[in-house]
């Protein structure tokens, strides 16, 4: 019988280790990046924005149609 290959297993651990957390960082930094430049708009941001009025009307028209 052969015997098991620890370092082997314990590099596969570590790999998909890295792998998660490298996920983790891009979807919080593109989460970030998606919240200013996507179709939410803080309330903050609704007034001084341009484009955050533009973006209102349309989420509007689908909560009054609900």
């Amino acid at each position: 019988m052969a015997t098991p290959n620890y370092g082997y297993e314990k590099r596969q651990r570590e790999l998909a280790k890295k792998k998660k957390k490298e996920e983790k960082l891009r979807s919080k930094a593109s989460g970030s990046v998606a919240h200013h430049s996507g179709g939410y708009v803080a309330p903050d941001d609704a007034t001084a924005a341009p484009t955050g009025s533009a973006a209102l009307p349309s989420s509007d028209n689908s909560t009054q149609a609900g």
